[in-house]
């Protein structure tokens, strides 16, 4: 779980950091939350494994609570993606290759992708007493919402190396490498756990491929239309 820890914060790094002072509240508390939700990932199989049962217990329902804070956050920035839509066909000059089917798009992945994690969340509950499955379901929420971070930072870097290029730049291929990033962690997580058949495995997998269409989904119409129509300021 600290690889993974690392990956997300490396990925992060420039975006959220880069311009702290200016990111809005809702951008904070949804990293804080993630990030402690990850760190929770790192610390909870130590205290299952090491006699304190009954801390891991008690930690583990704060945890929930923080899992419904990372799901919570994370759909409350929809709006977040919208205006950024609106501005990038006002400002097409400084958006440039973000067009505004890319913020349409991302919206579109991270509904799925969040009702995901509350899946498996939710399943990791119901499977506690069957102690593999029940940590297999968590440990897979981390490949489940990795995308925005991961992306994101591999994303600003390939912008950064073909700048010279602006604004004829490719922006989703940083986006289908990433995806393959983490369905090969998945894979190679799974493939160590022995859980290369587990539903859970299949439902990180299909996510991380769903996210590979965020082009045609930005470019719907009808995808438009919904986010214009639901996501209100």
């Amino acid at each position: 779980m600290i690889l993974p820890f690392l990956v997300m914060q490396l990925g992060i790094y420039e975006d959220y950091w880069g311009d702290f002072t200016d990111n809005a509240w809702s951008v904070h508390v949804h990293y804080w939350t993630g990030t402690v939700w990850y760190l929770y990932l790192i610390v909870q199989p130590y205290y299952a494994t090491h006699g304190q049962l009954v801390r891991h217990r008690t930690n583990g329902i704060i945890g929930m609570f923080l899992a419904g804070g990372v799901c919570l956050t994370a759909l409350s920035m929809m709006h977040r993606d919208v205006n950024n839509a609106h501005l990038a066909a006002e400002m097409a000059d400084r958006f440039g290759p973000f067009e505004p089917w890319f913020f349409y798009g991302v919206a579109a992945v991270e509904i799925p992708m969040m009702a995901a994690f509350g899946v498996a969340v939710i399943m990791s509950i119901v499977q506690r007493k069957q102690l593999e499955n029940h940590a297999w379901w968590l440990i897979t929420t981390v490949f489940i919402i990795m995308m925005p971070a991961l992306a994101r930072g591999i994303q600003n870097l390939y912008v950064d190396y073909y700048r010279d290029n602006w604004p004829d730049i490719d922006i989703m291929a940083p986006i289908y490498f990433s995806q393959f990033l983490i369905v090969l962690m998945v894979l190679a997580a799974a493939r160590y756990y022995r859980k290369l058949n587990h539903p859970a495995t299949f439902v990180a997998i299909a996510v991380n491929l769903y996210a590979c269409l965020i082009k045609p989904l930005g470019q719907s119409p009808a995808v438009q239309a919904f986010f214009e129509g639901v996501v209100k300021g």
